[in-house]
């Protein structure tokens, strides 16, 4: 497969990466436009609720792990295609991550996102785009929190609550800063996190050649879905 080949696959299964998943690293919040949280469900199919709050106080300090049941992946639109064909999602489950929250405040945070499990709905797909990623030497895609967040409004609420995070969000060794518009809500005894970053990916060398016979919008979003729980004791 030719280099231009490959990466007209990546562009297409979802140009990226996933992975906060993810080559992006364009936010549009730095031309004024924060994408809203979106799930990872295709377009007309609901995104997962949070379980019922557990009753009590709630105390959102300390330290914070991604959990069973998270999600992350990329979301593209298909130019020149009919409307149920307009949108290409790829997913992984294999997603981890450790947060620390001190005083109401989210210090430190770094999710970890495996590009070489991502799925498209398609196994040809999905090997073309292990090869166009160079999933053997590029992994996984790292976002890391740069400045701290105010959560204290989770221990009050059991409602959903808008955040927005600044972070790095490294792909194929790319770094970038980014801004991560959030929704955060209580979810049984733990926190469930739903997240998209906008991203431009012919910032990260990511383009389909004019001539080819699938295009790609240069614009899209990296998506995550965390189910947020305490560590486990050893």
């Amino acid at each position: 497969m030719s280099r231009s080949t490959r990466w007209i696959v990546v562009s297409v299964v979802l140009a990226l990466v996933v992975v906060l998943l993810a080559p992006f690293v364009y936010s549009e919040v730095r031309e004024g436009r924060t994408p809203p949280p979106l799930g990872l469900q295709s377009p007309g199919e609901e995104t997962a609720s949070a379980a019922p709050a557990e009753p009590g106080p709630f105390d959102v300090d300390g330290a914070w792990v991604v959990g069973p049941g998270s999600e992350g992946g990329f979301r593209a639109d298909v130019l020149d295609v009919p409307a149920d064909e307009a949108v290409l999602l790829g997913v992984t489950p294999d997603v981890t991550g450790e947060l620390s929250v001190r005083s109401g405040e989210l210090r430190t945070a770094t999710v970890t996102v495996a590009t070489t499990t991502l799925r498209t709905g398609s196994s040809e797909a999905d090997r073309q785009l292990q090869q166009a990623l160079e999933t053997d030497l590029y992994p996984t895609t790292l976002f890391s929190l740069t400045s701290p967040l105010d959560v204290r409004e989770l221990g009050t609420t059991t409602d959903p609550v808008r955040l927005e995070a600044s972070g790095a969000l490294t792909i194929r060794d790319e770094t970038e800063a980014v801004t991560v518009a959030l929704e955060a809500q209580r979810s049984g005894d733990g926190i469930l996190a739903t997240g998209a970053i906008g991203v431009r990916f012919s910032d990260y060398g990511i383009a389909v050649p004019p001539g080819a016979p699938v295009q790609v919008r240069d614009e899209g979003t990296v998506e995550v879905r965390l189910e947020l729980v305490r560590p486990t004791t050893p």
